[in-house]
């Protein structure tokens, strides 16, 4: 894995200053709602015996007026996987279970229904192999055809910039990754999802690295957008009902079938940020 050092510490430093775009861009939309709320950062280390370096992250969490909960996560890890979960994790095993992996996680909970709830992450992580991953979908409570096909129409442009099979693939990936088999029911109305993008030489790595930091700019560029045309919305008791409802099957789907709750749990992650992604609230009828 050392061979991929310096580009892990050049995925990292992206993926902090992606965070604090967002957060600043967040920030921003408090602020012209009225509100003077902020990201507040909790800097956590990762313990693993024997690993004197096993890394750690930062943890933001902002609860506004726009934006009920929101929680940007960047971490940087390395260590061993344990033996039962490294046959799980793409070119890890028993014999070999050393990783290291880098990314930003990002989920916000809406305080008006109108406005979406959304999911986005990228990340670059190292085994024997070496590898992208991400994507992001949007999670509303009561969808609106407009946003769904703008925030998919950003996404299908940054992946047309690198490679015209690329949105088919991570769309329907999506589609089929963020689902709940007990329930029958998408989580929200998708967007894109890709892992393993793997990184054979330099020339891979720059290529996927360029094209993951296009998603997490296409990200920012559409999702304040969507935010700030629903915000203004009036909303009722049966509004907020609905949306209490589609979070708790967002909690579903995030404590049972989500691969990154699972891999940060796994991985001794801080537990904060692991399940950052909950909402404040949500309900079962």
């Amino acid at each position: 894995m050392t061979q991929w050092t310096d580009q892990t510490a050049a995925a990292k430093t992206w993926f902090e200053d992606l965070r604090d775009r967002i957060c600043a861009a967040f920030e921003a939309i408090e602020r012209e709602a009225g509100s003077d709320a902020g990201f507040e950062y909790t800097s956590w280390a990762r313990e693993e015996e024997g690993n004197e370096n096993p890394g750690g992250g930062t943890r933001g969490v902002m609860k506004g007026k726009v934006f009920e909960k929101v929680g940007v996560n960047v971490s940087t890890v390395h260590g061993s996987f344990a033996p039962q979960f490294a046959g799980t994790i793409n070119g890890a095993s028993e014999e070999n279970p050393e990783f290291t992996a880098t990314g930003i996680s990002l989920v916000a909970h809406m305080a008006n229904p109108h406005v979406p709830a959304v999911h986005m992450n990228t990340r670059f992580l190292t085994t024997q192999a070496a590898w992208f991953g991400g994507g992001a979908d949007l999670n509303p409570p009561i969808p609106y055809e407009e946003d769904t096909e703008e925030f998919h129409a950003a996404f299908r442009a940054a992946c047309a910039k690198h490679n015209p099979t690329y949105y088919d693939r991570f769309s329907k990936w999506a589609e089929e990754y963020f689902f709940i088999p007990h329930r029958g029911v998408s989580r929200g109305v998708g967007g894109i999802f890709y892992d393993h993008l793997e990184c054979e030489d330099l020339a891979a790595w720059e290529r996927n690295f360029a094209y993951t930091r296009d998603v997490g700019d296409a990200f920012l560029e559409v999702y304040p957008r969507i935010v700030r045309r629903r915000i203004g919305m009036e909303w009722d008791s049966e509004d907020k009902r609905r949306q209490l409802e589609w979070r708790g099957r967002y909690a579903e789907f995030n404590l049972v079938y989500d691969r990154g709750t699972l891999f940060g749990l796994k991985t001794g992650g801080n537990i904060d940020a692991i399940l950052m992604s909950l909402p404040p609230e949500a309900s079962w009828s």
